[in-house]
């Protein structure tokens, strides 16, 4: 056991050893800051107001089953 485990800890040791190379990194300059900035007005006017419902009156919407085909 002892004579596998020796060569695969120096297998492993040199082959991370080969890897430790320094890594050149290119860092882009910092984008400007923007020079307008954006701010909301005041509301505007309120829309015209719809009609009131009608007691009674129900929309029933009936989707298909997820396990249809919708082609």
């Amino acid at each position: 056991m002892r004579t596998i485990l020796i060569p695969a800890a120096l297998a492993s040791l040199f082959a991370l050893a080969a890897c430790d190379k320094p890594a050149v990194v290119a860092v882009p300059a910092p984008s400007p800051a923007p020079s307008t900035v954006v701010v909301p007005g005041p509301p505007g006017q309120p829309g015209p107001q719809g009609e009131s419902g009608k007691a009674g009156d129900t929309t029933v919407i009936v989707t298909p089953p997820a396990s249809a085909a919708s082609n």
